[in-house]
């Protein structure tokens, strides 16, 4: 871990091709540790999650290049590394579990983490959550309460409920939701643990239901 981190520092201060080729063997064994350990991850999430089966590393991780086409940021790399288990691969949309790391002072997010849950569900999946909790928002309101140590995102939440739902409903606050994830920080020193992928998975392991929840709910 330690190697990665301080190649993810080290691309936040010199984030330029030249610097990036003459460092391309720095990057190439912080990718190969990361990988190292998101195939344990992918694995481990394999075990207590079935809906995950058959994944690859390539279905879970991501380039670390980034696509600057149509952004004002031309920075041509990331300062970050994540792996997203995911039913289907990483690009399904459905609800999946989150590991990222990245470099100090980033302001990508800002902090190391672990996410489970769906970010941005388009207007139909979200149409469909908001009507299951209508109706029946107990399994959803244990999943969150089953998952110790996480908390739901409401950063991107409406300030008001959306038309058509209740404002008197006892979750009236849950239909504001946009996305659908917990979160928990990650501390520097966990990464040091050589615990870590067990533990990592025991927390995962504790928003199992909430994940399932929301891919049942909107896969109908």
């Amino acid at each position: 871990m330690e190697e990665i981190l301080e190649f993810l520092e080290a691309v936040l201060h010199n984030n330029n091709r030249p610097w990036f080729q003459e460092h391309k063997g720095q990057y190439q064994k912080a990718q190969a540790n990361f990988n190292a350990l998101a195939e344990q991850i992918i694995a481990g999430v394999q075990k207590f999650d079935d809906n995950c089966k058959g994944l690859t590393l390539k279905d879970c991780t991501y380039r670390f290049y980034r696509d600057t086409r149509f952004s004002p940021d031309k920075r041509p790399y990331k300062t970050h590394f994540g792996v997203f288990v995911c039913p289907e691969g990483k690009k399904s949309m459905l609800s999946g579990y989150y590991f990222h790391v990245e470099a100090k002072e980033s302001e990508y997010l800002g902090h190391n983490m672990l996410c489970t849950g769906m970010y941005m569900p388009d207007n139909t999946m979200l149409k469909t959550i908001r009507n299951e909790i209508l109706f029946n928002a107990d399994p959803l309101v244990a999943s969150v309460d089953e998952a110790k140590g996480f908390v739901l995102d409401t950063s991107n939440a409406m300030k008001r409920v959306p038309n058509g739902y209740p404002k008197d409903h006892p979750h009236a606050e849950l239909f504001k939701q946009r996305d659908w994830l917990l979160v928990q920080d990650l501390p520097d020193q966990r990464l040091f643990d050589s615990h870590l992928v067990d533990w990592v998975l025991s927390e995962f392991e504790k928003t199992k239901s909430f994940c399932q929840w929301l891919n049942r709910t909107v896969r109908g």
